[in-house]
């Protein structure tokens, strides 16, 4: 899997969770808690998070991505 095409998986998923986090909102504010909207754009969010955590447990345990661990020495 090419490098541009992991960042744009992840990017992608990223936008979704913030769009369903949003609708969310929206959704709280306009319908007063008269629908069920907005728990269903926060499950979605939370499906959501939770599919990209799962994503990148499996591409780290297949070597698609390599971790490098921030702020530690080289070698």
């Amino acid at each position: 899997m090419s490098e541009p095409l992991k960042i744009l998986l992840v990017v992608g998923f990223l936008l979704l969770i913030l769009w369903n986090l949003g609708a969310g909102l929206y959704y709280l504010l306009i319908d007063k808690g008269t629908s069920k909207r907005t728990v269903n754009a926060l499950t979605r969010r939370v499906a959501l998070s939770i599919a990209l955590i799962l994503l990148v447990i499996l591409a780290i345990k297949l070597g698609w991505i390599v971790p490098h661990g921030i702020g530690r020495a080289p070698g």
